[in-house]
């Protein structure tokens, strides 16, 4: 049976505030206002790729609300599955980031609770939206945030498989949501359901307690559950300003590990999205190439790579400029300075 939309994805957008010209959140007086959330960075990138994307959430009935819808219809990403709060208590929610140089950190602040996304229901969307999709994807964001998108989440990640979607989860942990125990409980908790799979090898050990190599521990998640794809990401920090990229895919089908040469030296302007990026680059591959994993793996890798040279959460490479990207990274010889 024909799907409408190539992928769909839960998830709540968030009001990105960021103080100008690198200036600090204690002490900034102006904002930058942005669009974001990790669900939708996602969307955006297999949007920008090529494939039907589209959005399950819920906004403030506001002219907040009108801001976001605006940017993901202007992302490329389907508002057909975004519903709106009109409460007098609706909100959107907000974070605010400070980005920093060698040796200060960059820092977020959430301000994301009783938001009209933790409102969302399985109620607000008609039965036909489980048959809508190829794939259904969500993040340990979404399940993070509150007992109830955590509930809705799920029990749209069952209606969806039930359908025959494929799912895709990003573990995507993130320490001032809930602790590795919290994740990790409910996470082993949905891995039955899941069959395209992104965890680092970081949070695989600290959130799961894996051991031994990387290739062991990417290996034990296809063993202990019916996962076909896991794809782990692999990035080097010299610097806020300077990092290194590269990832790992482990198909369970073919039993092989695939992997390239990772991005060196890249020239970080914001860092924020970039493995959104990835795991938008990725799903683009094995969707519209199901059987060519390095493929998915390059995207992934030059999506992720790109991001980082671009300011806000949203990516905005499309499918020829990653193309040149990694036409670029497998060169050997002389390269033009300028794409022109």
């Amino acid at each position: 049976m024909s799907k409408n939309f190539d992928v769909l994805a839960i998830g709540e957008t968030l009001l990105r505030l960021s103080p100008l010209g690198g200036d600090r959140l204690v002490r900034g007086d102006q904002f930058a206002k942005q669009v974001g959330g990790a669900e939708l960075n996602v969307m955006t990138g297999v949007s920008l790729l090529g494939l039907h994307s589209g959005m399950i959430s819920k906004l403030p009935d506001n002219d907040i609300g009108i801001f976001v819808k605006n940017r993901i219809r202007f992302s490329g990403v389907s508002d057909d599955y975004l519903v709106y709060d009109r409460e007098k208590d609706a909100r959107m929610g907000i974070y605010y980031y400070e980005s920093a140089a060698y040796p200060r950190k960059p820092r977020v602040v959430y301000d994301r609770a009783h938001t009209s996304f933790n409102k969302i229901s399985p109620d607000d969307y008609d039965d036909s939206i489980y048959s809508a999709a190829r794939c259904f994807h969500t993040s340990g964001i979404t399940l993070a945030i509150s007992e109830n998108a955590r509930k809705t989440a799920i029990g749209m990640m069952k209606r969806f498989k039930e359908a025959g979607a494929v799912i895709s989860f990003d573990v995507n942990f993130r320490g001032n949501l809930w602790t590795g125990e919290e994740a990790r409980k409910c996470i082993e908790e949905i891995l039955p359901l899941v069959d395209i799979f992104f965890c680092s090898e970081s949070t695989a050990q600290l959130t799961f307690g894996k051991t031994g190599s990387l290739e062991d521990i990417m290996k034990s998640f296809t063993t202990e559950y019916p996962i076909s794809v896991v794809a782990s990401t692999q990035r080097t920090v010299h610097s806020p300003k300077v990092h290194d990229f590269g990832s790992v895919i482990y198909s369970s089908k073919n039993d092989r590990f695939y992997t390239e040469e990772p991005y060196k030296g890249i020239e970080v302007v914001d860092r924020i999205g970039s493995g959104d990026a990835y795991v938008g680059g990725v799903l683009y591959g094995l969707l519209s190439d199901p059987e060519d994993y390095l493929r998915a793996l390059e995207f992934g890798d030059a999506a992720s790579a790109v991001k980082n040279t671009i300011p806000g959460d949203l990516p905005s490479s499309d499918r020829n400029e990653l193309e040149e990207v990694i036409k670029a990274h497998k060169s050997t010889g002389i390269q033009t300075e300028m794409s022109r």
